[in-house]
């Protein structure tokens, strides 16, 4: 029985490179990449030759049994993305669990991923914390913030650079402008730089900025003085009530939809 190794690659600097998995990019019979000319690069500079072969999100489900296969005839194989630690918002899972069911050991090293530095840098508590990677790019996207509008953990997004002006524009929407939020930019490379204070204030600061290089985006969570809104309804047999009585329910295309924020600023406005 063979091997998988899951190995962490840099996000940016090459310096972040571990001895222990250039140790195992030599070893390995066989290299599994995202993106074999990305790979290509890594590996010829640090003078590592060793064969490779295509293992993407458009073919992990055409190649994942043979892959299990020859791991399990023997050959050690290594599993690496473009940048990062596959598993992560990359290709990995499926071949990961294919291999535990069929008890190919996988051994993953610790090593480069981009939402750690920005997590622990924010200035957020990171004690404990929400990753949910990137967002539905659009159906379910909104009702997703929804959900995590009153999330007390902190919560760590991914997202491109052209949609960093708008994801700003929603989380000011459905979980206020006053969340306090850290942006992260282009994680250990030459122009890192992180944005921090609240959702409005990075907002105003990339519409004026055009962001550029790949994105984590880390909030805070809800503060625990956040109540749910409360139903405004009238208590049971009161005037108010009474008089409501026979009156015809607005349509939902005439009510105004409030986001979560709105709803909560109702509330605390509300007699």
């Amino acid at each position: 029985m063979g091997t998988l190794y899951v190995v962490p690659t840099p996000v940016g600097n090459l310096e972040d490179m571990t001895m222990r998995a250039l140790r195992v990019l030599r070893e390995a019979d066989l290299i599994l990449a995202e993106d074999t000319r990305t790979s290509g690069n890594l590996l010829r500079h640090f003078d590592i030759h060793r064969p490779m072969l295509s293992f993407h999100k458009f073919n992990e489900h055409q190649v994942v049994s043979s892959i299990v296969g020859r791991l399990q005839g023997g050959e050690r194989m290594a599993l690496v993305s473009d940048a990062g630690t596959p598993g992560i918002s990359d290709p990995g899972f499926l071949l990961v669990r294919e291999a535990v069911a069929s008890g190919v050991e996988v051994i993953t090293l610790p090593g480069a991923t981009a939402f750690v530095p920005a997590l622990v840098s924010s200035g957020l508590p990171c004690d404990k914390f929400c990753f949910e990677g990137f967002l539905p790019q659009k159906k379910g996207r909104m009702t997703r913030l929804e959900e995590l509008a009153d999330e007390p953990r902190t919560i760590v997004l991914y997202e491109s650079p052209h949609r960093v002006v708008k994801l700003l524009e929603q989380l000011a929407e459905v979980f206020g402008p006053d969340r306090h939020v850290s942006v992260c930019r282009e994680i250990s490379k030459v122009h890192e730089e992180s944005v921090r204070g609240t959702v409005a204030e990075a907002l105003q600061h990339f519409q004026l900025e055009e962001p550029r290089g790949e994105f984590v985006i880390v909030v805070g969570g809800c503060p625990e003085d956040a109540k749910d809104p409360k139903d405004l309804k009238g208590p049971k047999g009161s005037k108010d009530s009474k008089a409501l009585k026979g009156s015809k329910a607005p349509k939902d295309s005439e009510a105004p939809k409030l986001s979560k924020y709105q709803r909560k600023q109702l509330n605390n406005y509300s007699l």
